[in-house]
């Protein structure tokens, strides 16, 4: 058994920047040996495509377990499939655990189509502020994550969690925002309970603080970075059940898994 695989760097046009993922495309459904591939491949996400039946397929691993969504993945997934598989087409959709997705080739940029997700306030300040250091403004739970807002960009770009404590918050993981000098918006993403202490880039996050800070700004398209130590630059747009989530590609490398 052999498998195709790409490592894409996501939200970024230069290789050792943005958040990388390994694509697949593949009618294996075999749950267990996934997660080995992806445990293996040690990514924060292996993205996993079938496009042999009727309706395209794709699901998410972290080296630990499987997850509901994933953005840079899936825009990774739509760069291969734009430049590897389907070379005549700019638009494709793929059923998932979080509903019906699309990735649209627009120049270059690659465009996400995703479902907004839902926050409500929750009062955990004190224990994000034990978990980050730094006292949030605010503290909000979706259908994913948790979220705390940051009074301070400079604040939010040198806090050092402590994962011991932040694994046992509310939540898949923790988005922390601000809004920023140079952006509209800046974050950071971490989701130690997944193994990935600090996620680079964060497309599904962004499913979260489009709609938070399109309200906030008062407009419904926004530059957003990631600040991570590798970072990303996301194009955003907000849309009335959906959000836009835009960002560029390049290709690291091309392989072959070879279990036979």
């Amino acid at each position: 058994m052999k498998f195709d695989v790409y490592f894409v760097d996501a939200f970024t046009d230069s290789i050792f920047s943005g958040n990388p993922a390994a694509v697949i495309f593949t009618d294996l459904d075999d749950k267990k040996l996934m997660q080995k591939i992806a445990s293996e491949n040690n990514l924060s996400e292996t993205a996993f495509v079938n496009i042999s039946n009727d309706i395209n397929s794709i699901r998410w691993f972290s080296p630990l377990k499987e997850v509901d969504l994933c953005g840079h993945a899936t825009l990774a997934s739509g760069f291969v499939y734009f430049n590897f598989i389907k070379k005549d087409e700019n638009e494709v959709s793929f059923m998932s655990a979080s509903g019906e997705l699309s990735v649209r080739k627009t120049d270059e940029l690659y465009e996400l189509n995703f479902p907004k997700d839902n926050i409500k306030k929750i009062n955990l300040v004190d224990e994000v502020e034990d978990s980050i250091g730094i006292k949030p403004i605010k503290t909000y739970i979706g259908d994913i994550n948790l979220f705390a807002l940051l009074d301070s960009e400079d604040d939010l770009r040198t806090l050092t969690p402590n994962f011991n404590k932040l694994i046992n918050l509310e939540g898949q993981g923790l988005i922390v925002s601000s809004r920023s000098k140079e952006y509209d918006f800046v974050s950071r993403y971490f989701c130690p309970k997944y193994g990935i202490n600090e996620d680079p880039v964060t497309g599904s996050a962004h499913t979260t603080l489009i709609p938070y800070w399109s309200e906030k700004l008062n407009s419904e398209e926004l530059v957003a970075k990631q600040v991570s130590e590798r970072g990303g630059v996301l194009y955003c747009k907000n849309k009335d059940t959906r959000v836009l989530i835009a960002g560029k590609a390049v290709l690291y490398m091309k392989g072959v898994i070879d279990l036979s």
